[in-house]
């Protein structure tokens, strides 16, 4: 090839090069800003929550308030602390969580990575799951976390403690109630702080009461509407051991559950253990099943779970009463500079 026709050659094929970039040719890589979906999490790898958890619905709820169904990005099934592992890896790009504020997952993240960042929901996607479940506007306040330079908005929800009716007899609900309450100042973990006769009924609306919880309450000058459970348990032949389901280890249900049941040990006969479990959905089936004694659950699935409805469809709970609120349940969804991510929905 002569020196003329070789230099023609790569003439055209670098012009060739530039009509692709112009037009957009390839994969879009984390950060590109070459389309309208500049910094949003279209074609994220996103961590939704595990299988039959709270999270994993919720988390489908809000990316569909958002414009982005399923196929829109790829799902990753996996319970916080994996999920927030994928992140510092890079193997996951979101993580959306449903935890207690501030989430020391979250915290050590940061500590390992520094550059974690939270992203909000939009005013439309809020309004949007507020119609459509017992999720209500939240703001993360700056100062909940040493990364953030301004409030974030959100939704939450209430932890509640379920008891299962057919193994908590009345004294032994009224116990459990008395005790988180009464000695809550033991609880070393932050959302031990919520823990107050003031916020004791918070989540209880439309949920059955454990008898003996409410008559602790009542003693304690609340007044309480909720339709009263009906229990077969019987402090006669009450057992010695009872299981306490709570989440993942890399959440906040855990290590909140291990210390609430170490409190009641404290002061119990009786012997709790917190077991982790895939939080709410599956603790709430599980006391349904007869296999557990307490779960740890969101307001939201517990109320499901009473009606039949949603996870729980044609398939009520009856065996499962309120016992007591522990804390807010925020929405918390992270992601890292690294991945360009700003926003769950595109340029906001």
């Amino acid at each position: 090839m002569s020196k003329t026709r070789f230099l023609t050659f790569i003439f055209m094929l670098v012009s060739v090069m530039m009509v692709l970039a112009a037009c957009g040719g390839g994969e879009k890589e984390a950060g590109d800003d070459s389309s309208s979906d500049e910094g949003s999490a279209k074609d994220a790898k996103i961590a939704i929550g595990p299988p039959a958890s709270e999270t994993n619905t919720v988390s489908k709820i809000l990316l569909a308030a958002h414009g982005l169904e399923e196929g829109d990005y790829q799902v990753f099934q996996e319970a916080f602390g994996d999920a927030a592992d994928g992140v510092q890896d890079g193997n996951i790009d979101i993580s959306i969580g449903i935890l207690g504020l501030p989430a020391g997952s979250i915290e050590s993240l940061q500590a390992s990575s520094g550059d974690v960042v939270m992203l909000g929901l939009s005013d439309e996607a809020i309004e949007e799951i507020e119609a459509n479940t017992e999720y209500k506007r939240y703001t993360i306040p700056k100062d909940s976390y040493d990364f953030l330079e301004s409030d974030v908005e959100t939704v939450a929800a209430y932890a509640v403690l379920m008891g299962n009716t057919d193994t908590i007899d009345e004294e032994l609900g009224y116990e459990l109630a008395r005790i988180m309450l009464e000695h809550a100042d033991e609880v070393t973990h932050a959302q031990g702080a919520d823990m107050t006769l003031e916020n004791a009924l918070n989540g209880a609306d439309g949920l059955p009461i454990h008898p003996g919880a409410k008559r602790y309450y009542e003693e304690q000058g609340l007044t309480v509407d909720n339709p009263v459970a009906e229990l077969t348990a019987d402090e006669s032949d009450r057992k010695n051991e009872f299981i306490l389901g709570t989440g993942s280890q890399g959440g906040t249900y855990y290590p909140l559950g291990g210390e609430i049941a170490n409190v009641w040990n404290n002061h119990l006969d009786s012997s709790f253990t917190n077991m982790e479990t895939g939080a709410s959905v599956e603790n709430l089936a599980t006391i349904g099943e007869g296999q557990m004694d307490l779960g740890m659950a969101v307001h939201v699935p517990s109320l499901d779970a009473i009606n039949g409805k949603g996870d729980f469809e044609g398939n009520p709970i009856e065996n499962a009463a309120f016992i007591g609120h522990i804390y807010p349940e925020v929405v918390q969804i992270i992601t890292r500079e690294t991945t360009g991510i700003t926003s769950l929905g595109g340029s906001e």
